[in-house]
């Protein structure tokens, strides 16, 4: 499975005049993690230099601060795997940091530690338990319509305590898993065990069409409900927030997120997941 979450080279603008990561300027720049491991699956790390406010922010300037000579250890606590580096084209920026032999697993935590230049991040997450999700469907308000929204259905285990994440990718459209709007949930808010959601299409940093809140006709969608822990589920509530308050749906107005990770900023997530392919009606 290939995804590439981009919301942190959009999320990490600090004041400063320079940011080229020489050593006269180290610190002025913070390193920028996004970093997840998910059940079944291997690492994937992006890793970027943070952006001044003062620059302007679009793909050639992401592109400029992105790190692709650091070396990221991933380690189960018995195994560990450096990963290696790869540029795919259809992605803005195009370089993510990748795992090949360190397969998630439920139940177990994982380390990464990231070493550049003179420094050292380091972070730690554990991958909770899947839930599955027993529908995802497409339902339009109306007849005459021809976007949606989608919704979904799962049991949430009475016994345990969990932290979901709603993601979807659009085949041929999206090359990622988007965090759904208001897409991170507490099982402590539900009031019932079986859970139904509908679910607001999130935000992509640099789309290939302008942004719309919901889905289409001819929508070929992939949803994964993901499990998550509280960290990870507070990380995502505080990246909403700043765009909330901000009212822009790419670039927060400031940088008070929560962050697990030490020596930078960011997120090491671990997630379990369920997935689910849902076919829309063919475009009118």
């Amino acid at each position: 499975m290939k995804k590439y979450l981009l919301f942190l080279y959009g999320l990490v603008a600090i004041s400063c005049s320079n940011d080229n990561f020489s050593e006269q300027k180290s610190l002025e720049s913070k390193i920028v993690v996004e970093g997840w491991i998910e059940e079944d699956d291997f690492a994937n790390v992006l890793l970027s230099s943070s952006i001044p406010v003062t620059d302007v922010i679009d793909s050639t300037n992401v592109l400029n601060h992105v790190i692709r000579s650091a070396k990221i250890t991933i380690s189960d606590g018995q195994n560990s795997e450096v990963l290696r580096v790869k540029n795919d084209k259809n992605r803005i920026p195009p370089f993510v940091y990748f795992g090949s032999t360190l397969k998630g697993e439920s139940g177990k935590e994982y380390s990464i530690k990231i070493e550049y230049l003179d420094r050292v991040v380091e972070a730690v997450t554990t991958i909770p338990k899947s839930v599955q999700l027993k529908s995802a469907e497409y339902i339009r308000k109306n007849e005459a319509d021809t976007t949606g929204y989608i919704f979904v259905k799962f049991d949430d285990p009475v016994a345990e305590k969990n932290y979901y994440q709603i993601a979807t990718k659009i085949d041929g459209e999206e090359p990622i898993f988007v965090p759904s709007f208001y897409g991170n949930l507490d099982d402590r808010n539900f009031e019932s065990s079986s859970v139904s959601v509908q679910i607001n299409r999130g935000v992509i940093l640099f789309p290939k069409t302008k942004f719309t809140p919901y889905f289409a006709d001819g929508d070929l969608i992939h949803v994964k409900l993901r499990t998550q822990t509280k960290e990870v589920l507070d990380f995502w509530n505080s990246w909403q927030n700043e765009i909330v308050n901000s009212k822009n749906p790419i670039y927060p107005s400031n940088t008070s997120l929560k962050s697990n990770i030490k020596g930078g900023i960011g997120i090491w997530a671990g997630y379990g997941q369920s997935t689910i392919i849902v076919k829309t009606p063919p475009k009118k």
